[in-house]
């Protein structure tokens, strides 16, 4: 077996290695673009905005949809519209097994409550009340079957205005009308069909009345301000809370004056800031102005020295002994005194001086020398602590054979001519020799 044939179950295993890899990099692509996708069929649905983004783009305001991923300045966000497509958050929802369960399901995903109100403490936040099943989205049909449970609505409602008498007041009629006054005095009319209303002492109505209003400047609960940040003169005290989503959404956006009225409305609450419709389930909101960098302690510094990095220090530590080790077998002590010049050049150089001056001693001559070089070459290969064993030609020859086979037979014929020579050996043949063993050796040092 040729010493290329134990690297080949290594380049296997790499190559298998990193088809595995690439798998799981492609698998993990696959569920990010699959999750990607259902936000995106849920926004375009009639359920959801993508329709006001595009209207409010084009009326040159300052609108984007957000999912989360990258932190967001909040200095910069005149309004967030926060959209709740989850009847019962800090709840699980339960998965449809049925296609009458998926049309019938309330729930489009999971939502926690805590985020919802640190956002709107934050920032200036209109918050939008679910209304329709599941059904409405997949079959673009609205029929008051596929309205939510009013009581499920209702207990979302009390539990965001932290108020327990706040209910949800139904039309008793298909179509409903509501009075607009815009900022330049224009009247203008909102349409909604199975018009999804609500009452609350704590709400202040913008649009409809007290007792049946379906979007209202609200106050925050006292659980939404932590008590860390209860003396912030910045946090916001109100909210604006939308019942009836279908005044905002790509399914009512067309009725009547909808459209006009988001304009005026939005725009005015935005002002020249962004307008962001937030489909995220975490705060990414950050404030630079008041988040200031921490002082660096030793506590960080020790951290580093904490599990798990503790079992990657004790593994570099017991390489290193490993290394340390390793070395001192292969190479033994440090010598304490100045090494002398002693490489095969310069040895070559003076066994050729000597020659000449000692012609009539060639044999004996190119004997000592052929094993001095083998010392020397054994020293260079593996170092001081092993080179007295293979300086002898059986084991020399030996490695030879194993690590240059092309090379062993033809060092072993010149050791052994030289070792055959007469005393009296001309100078050119002796020469010769020294030429023959010189390259051979510097092809075994060299790997060559």
């Amino acid at each position: 077996m040729s010493l290329s044939d134990p690297s080949a179950p290594t380049n296997k295993l790499r190559l298998e290695t990193l088809a595995i890899a690439g798998f799981a990099v492609l698998l993990i692509f696959v569920v990010f673009y699959a999750l990607s996708q259902r936000q995106q069929v849920l926004r375009t649905s009639p359920s959801g905005f993508d329709g006001l983004q595009t209207w409010l783009t084009s009326e040159d305001v300052s609108a984007q949809s957000f999912l989360g991923g990258w932190q967001v300045d909040q200095n910069s966000v005149g309004l967030l519209l926060l959209p709740l497509f989850d009847t019962a958050p800090d709840s699980p929802r339960s998965h449809p097994s049925t296609k009458r369960e998926l049309l019938f399901q309330q729930d489009e995903y999971d939502l926690d409550m805590r985020p919802v109100l640190e956002k709107a403490r934050r920032v200036q936040t209109l918050v939008v009340l679910p209304k329709w099943r599941s059904g409405m989205r997949l079959a673009g049909v609205a029929h008051p079957v596929l309205l939510n449970e009013r009581a499920a609505t209702q207990q979302l409602l009390q539990d965001l205005t932290g108020e327990k008498d706040a209910k949800i007041v139904d039309a008793r009629v298909p179509f409903s009308d509501f009075d607009y006054t815009a900022e330049d005095g224009q009247d203008m009319s909102a349409r909604i069909y199975a018009a999804q209303m609500f009452k609350s002492e704590s709400c202040t109505p913008l649009i409809g009345t007290e007792a049946a209003m379906i979007l209202a400047d609200c106050a925050l609960p006292k659980r939404a301000i932590p008590k860390s940040q209860a003396r912030n003169s910045t946090n916001n005290t109100r909210m604006l809370v939308l019942s009836d989503p279908d005044l905002l959404n790509n399914h009512g956006l067309r009725m009547a004056d909808n459209a006009l009225i988001a304009i005026d409305f939005l725009r005015s609450r935005a002002g020249e800031r962004n307008l962001v419709i937030d489909y995220s389930r975490d705060v990414w909101l950050t404030d630079p102005d008041r988040d200031s960098q921490r002082e660096r302690t030793w506590a960080d510094l020790k951290r580093f020295f904490e599990p798990p990095f503790q079992v990657l220090w004790l593994g570099g530590l017991l390489t290193l002994a490993l290394f340390i080790w390793r070395s001192w077998l292969r190479y033994g002590p440090v010598r304490r005194d100045a090494a002398t010049a002693t490489s095969g050049k310069a040895q070559a150089l003076l066994a050729r001086g000597r020659l000449m001056r000692l012609c009539n001693q060639d044999g004996a001559l190119l004997s000592d020398y052929a094993q001095a070089r083998l010392a020397a070459t054994a020293a260079t290969l593996f170092g001081p602590a092993h080179a007295r064993h293979y300086a002898e030609p059986k084991a020399f020859l030996g490695y030879v054979a194993r690590r240059h086979p092309g090379l062993a037979d033809a060092l072993e014929k010149t050791l052994t001519d030289i070792r055959r020579l007469q005393p009296r050996t001309a100078p050119a043949e002796a020469i010769r020799h020294v030429d023959e063993l010189e390259a051979l050796l510097e092809q075994v040092i060299h790997d060559t």
